[in-house]
């Protein structure tokens, strides 16, 4: 010991003498609460995955009506009803076609290769099968390799893509003479031809008489027949085909464009006239048939009914959420708090109610509310009169595990009273309870909603409004047929009880006090 104290002072040195060891500050500031919960938020990508996609469908429910200008969501077009997704200006991508693919025979293929003939043929001049598929309303889009199928006899078959808003082909209708000017007008003015010669109906050479696009003589079963020479010859599908027109002719040996039906005067007499739809929709409405999802069963735009099925599935989703919210909140902070008698009555009450089926509520409000207050009133009823318990329970054990704590019980030492106890010092911590039950509702009500809807409980499908469960039942007898009916809807729903959930789990994690500062 005596050694060391002898040390001399020069043998000692600095290790880090006039040296900064480190350049980093410690800041301490404090973070919200909010601040903190949107920081933990992040940290979870599903989540905020989750939300993105949510604003997107809730953009689309906005911004669509806004885009879609040449119709709104009360258009309906019934013979372009359970249309698939077209877009003129797509076609050329070959993308939004309204293509499905068929199988069909000659006569069938003969049939559709005509309409595009026909709609050459304005005047009832002659024209090849070739022109015919050259004319740029030819609904076949693509042929595949004809094939032979064997069935008694042997049958040719060609696989074809065809355009259905095309393939309607020509129709007839009846105007006034009034309105058969105002055609004629718009067709010279724009020279769009939209009136087509009348299809002679009388004679043995009409296989159809309600099918406007048989113009050409047909014998049998729709097979083409010429009639040169005085005997009817069948014809054979081939491009330089020129079919025989069974056009309606007048006393001079003219084509006639219509047939008077009776009635009025030069304006309101009544006349029968075949149209080429495609272009008569264009005189109707002011532009070609553009439907990015297509239609639906009655012949709305579908993208429209979704649009509106989304708005009012969370319209009724985010009201009972909010409802239920507020008395669930109130209702079990004062089970939880005060607890004794009042938790006992207040749980009595909420076990009554409990043991009430929901479907039951809701099909009696529907049947006997709805009539006076409207349908969605009517449900809104039957969601909230029950579904505040769940929201309830949870604050009220969250209640039980925080109020005896030793925060709550300096506070009350210190004087405060119940209402500031409950509402500054407890209830901020069953915040990440209640925000995630509250945003758990969203999905549970919007299937629940979707179920009642389908089933036709509740019934929300208008010419104004519709529901995404009244879009799925329409669709539910004709998907098959129709798969777009369904695919749409059902992936709508499917994203929007897939990401609440995700964000839901987010929530509950962001608004979780015991995370409070925690790093990953």
């Amino acid at each position: 010991m005596e050694n060391m104290n002898n040390i001399p002072k020069e043998k000692f040195a600095f290790v880090h003498h006039g040296e900064q060891i480190s350049d980093k500050k410690f800041e301490d500031k404090p973070i919200g609460y909010f601040k903190d919960a949107w920081i933990r938020f992040r940290k979870s990508k599903a989540s905020v995955v989750a939300a993105i996609i949510i604003l997107c469908i809730m953009l689309y429910s906005v911004l669509t009506p806004l885009l879609i200008t040449s119709h709104d969501a009360t258009f309906m077009c019934s013979t372009y009803a359970k249309k698939p997704s077209r877009v003129t200006w797509l076609r050329d991508f070959g993308i939004a076609t309204g293509g499905v693919d068929r199988n069909t025979n000659e006569a069938g293929y003969i049939k559709l290769v005509a309409i595009g003939a026909g709609a050459v043929s304005g005047k009832g001049e002659a024209v090849s099968l070739k022109e015919g598929m050259d004319s740029p309303y030819q609904p076949i889009l693509h042929t595949g390799a004809p094939y032979v199928q064997e069935m008694g006899k042997k049958t040719t078959y060609y696989p074809v893509k065809v355009d259905t808003y095309l393939e309607v082909g020509f129709l007839y209708t009846d105007v006034e003479q009034a309105e058969y000017n105002k055609i004629l007008a718009w067709q010279e003015q724009t020279g769009i031809q939209v009136i087509y010669p009348m299809v002679d109906t009388r004679n043995e050479y009409c296989f159809d008489p309600e099918d406007a696009n048989y113009w050409y003589k047909t014998k049998g079963k729709a097979v083409p027949v010429s009639t040169v020479g005085g005997n009817a010859k069948s014809l054979s599908y081939s491009e330089d085909l020129v079919l025989e027109d069974n056009y309606k002719r007048n006393a001079d040996g003219s084509v006639a464009y219509f047939s008077y039906t009776g009635g009025g005067d030069q304006n309101t007499a009544q006349m029968k006239i075949r149209v080429l739809y495609y272009n008569y929709y264009r005189y109707l409405y002011g532009s070609e048939p553009n439907y990015i999802m297509g239609t639906d069963s009655q012949g709305y735009d579908l993208a429209l009914r979704i649009a509106g099925g989304i708005q009012m599935s969370l319209l009724v989703a985010i009201s009972v959420s909010v409802i239920n919210f507020l008395i669930g909140a109130a209702y079990g902070a004062v089970e939880g708090y005060y607890g004794g008698t009042t938790d006992i009555v207040l749980c009595r009450i909420t076990d009554i109610l409990s043991g009430v089926p929901f479907i039951v509520v809701a099909t009696l409000f529907q049947i006997h509310l709805a009539q006076k207050v409207g349908a969605i009133p009517s449900l809104l009823f039957a969601y909230v009169l029950t579904g505040w318990i769940g929201t309830a329970g949870r604050v009220r054990t969250q209640f039980y595990r925080f109020k005896n704590q030793e925060y709550v019980m300096a506070a009350r030492t210190l004087g405060a009273r119940d209402r500031r106890i409950i509402w500054k010092h407890i209830f901020p911590n069953t915040l990440g309870t209640i925000i995630t039950s509250s945003a758990l509702v969203i999905p549970s009500v919007i299937l629940t909603e979707s179920m009642l809807s389908f089933l036709g409980i509740i019934k929300l499908g208008s010419a104004e409004a519709t529901s995404l469960g009244t879009l799925l039942s329409d669709a539910s007898g004709i998907w098959t047929q129709y798969p777009h009916l369904m695919l749409y809807p059902a992936l709508v729903i499917s994203l929007l009880m897939i990401c609440f959930n995700l964000f839901g789990n987010g929530l509950r994690d962001a608004f979780n006090p015991a995370l409070r500062g925690v790093e990953d």
